[in-house]
């Protein structure tokens, strides 16, 4: 990572193949989504998807418009939902040249302040940092410094690794994590801190960022739904789906649509991190859910064979069958809360496969143990999942927490 506040995505991704097959072993979730102003619709590989995007890949679309504007605005679809980062990020090239043109730059020290955001992989996303009205469904506009993607800006300093020049799935990012902005103290104090640079006409810095100039999570802006979000996804069946159309619901318990059903709260520590134990092994600390995953990465108590030719992915001879417990981080105090998941043979369910599905829930691959487990986009088929933002209050008690 390179913030405590800002997860990566993992780049554990299918290069071609488009078919595959999956399993939801949680029972349906509890709460109905009943539409409302606070309501997101959200896809998986759907409606709101472009239609090149990787598999297990959620998408969501929000409203952009110049700050004060109510006509210089534009619709961003196709953006990657991810609980995972906090912000919004956005290719320019998705932006019409009068909006890109109409969106005031931050400034800091003298210049204009830049991100760059590093992935797994070693690519990165490099861009000025620069002021949007968003507009979340039908919520009122929020106005917010979002980050506009474009390799071209300046000079691009050699610790930022690969940027990407154009969208090749996604359209962007949208970082509705459990924090108030995508890095927090530690980046308003550190100017090592490997987020946040300052362009001053020639050459790119490290820079400390003010809080109010950081990515901020636009649902705490909110004038009322700010305390957290709910994602709820339907489950699929064993041999998968083409597509899926669920829902981000804002706020919980701020209206009668988002009271939330029975679930336990995990509190989560300052990386919004907790510890995951599968049955029969070792506790995993640093663990953590994130739709913006698209598999479920972890090291197996058991070893469970890779693929040959996709070795990011698990090919067990047949399905394998888990339990886990997730619990706080060391020091903190709370409930745990079981989960269990199912892995599969990924050649069988996507590379070999003859469908077109490309959502399902028993994909993933191996990690190191120090890694934790990362509950990608799987965990959330047919579960409804709670995230509390940090410092606000929700019916399961103070965030940040995830509750399931």
């Amino acid at each position: 990572m390179t913030s405590s506040r800002l997860a990566l995505l993992v780049a554990a991704s299918l290069a071609a193949a488009c078919g595959s097959k999956s399993s939801s072993s949680s029972p349906p979730p509890s709460f109905q989504v009943v539409p409302g102003d606070n309501v997101l619709a959200a896809s998986v590989n759907g409606i709101h998807c472009p239609q090149n995007t990787d598999l297990n890949t959620p998408c969501v679309s929000v409203k952009v418009c110049a700050p004060g504007s109510t006509t210089t605005c534009q619709t961003i679809d196709g953006l990657l939902l991810d609980t995972g980062s906090v912000g919004l990020r956005v290719f320019k090239q998705a932006l019409s040249p009068a909006l890109a043109a109409a969106l005031p730059p931050v400034t800091t020290g003298g210049g204009a302040l830049v991100e760059c955001v590093q992935f797994a992989d070693g690519s990165s996303d490099w861009g000025p940092v620069q002021s949007a009205d968003l507009v979340l469904a039908n919520e009122p506009a929020v106005r917010t410094p979002i980050q506009v993607i474009d390799a071209t800006f300046g000079t691009v300093p050699s610790s930022c690794g690969k940027p990407e020049t154009a969208p090749t799935t996604t359209t962007g990012i949208l970082g509705l994590g459990v924090f108030l902005q995508d890095c927090g103290p530690s980046c308003a104090s550190d100017p090592a801190n490997g987020l946040y640079y300052v362009w001053n006409g020639s050459t790119a810095t490290g820079a400390t960022a003010a809080l109010a100039s950081q990515l901020q999570n636009p649902v705490a802006l909110l004038p009322a739904d700010n305390n957290g979000l709910i994602v709820s996804l339907p489950g699929v069946p064993d041999a998968g789906a083409p597509s899926i159309e669920g829902a981000v619901v804002l706020g919980i318990g701020t209206r009668s649509n988002n009271a939330p059903a029975a679930a336990t709260a995990l509190p989560l520590d300052g990386a919004a991190e907790f510890t995951t134990t599968v049955s029969g092994g070792q506790p995993m600390p640093g663990s953590f859910v994130d739709t913006g995953s698209n598999g479920l990465f972890f090291a197996p108590p058991s070893a469970i064979p890779s693929c040959t030719d996709q070795p990011d992915w698990f090919c067990p001879a047949s399905t394998v069958s888990l339990s886990a417990t997730n619990s706080p981080s060391a020091g903190i105090s709370g409930p745990s809360v079981a989960a269990s998941f199912r892995i599969g043979n990924f050649d069988t369910l996507v590379t070999k496969a003859s469908n077109r599905n490309a959502v399902f829930s028993e994909v993933g691959g191996a990690a190191l143990a120090k890694a934790g487990f990362d509950w990608g986009l799987p965990f959330f088929l047919g579960r409804t999942v709670y995230f509390g933002i940090e410092a606000r209050m929700t019916p399961f008690g103070p965030g940040p927490s995830v509750a399931y």
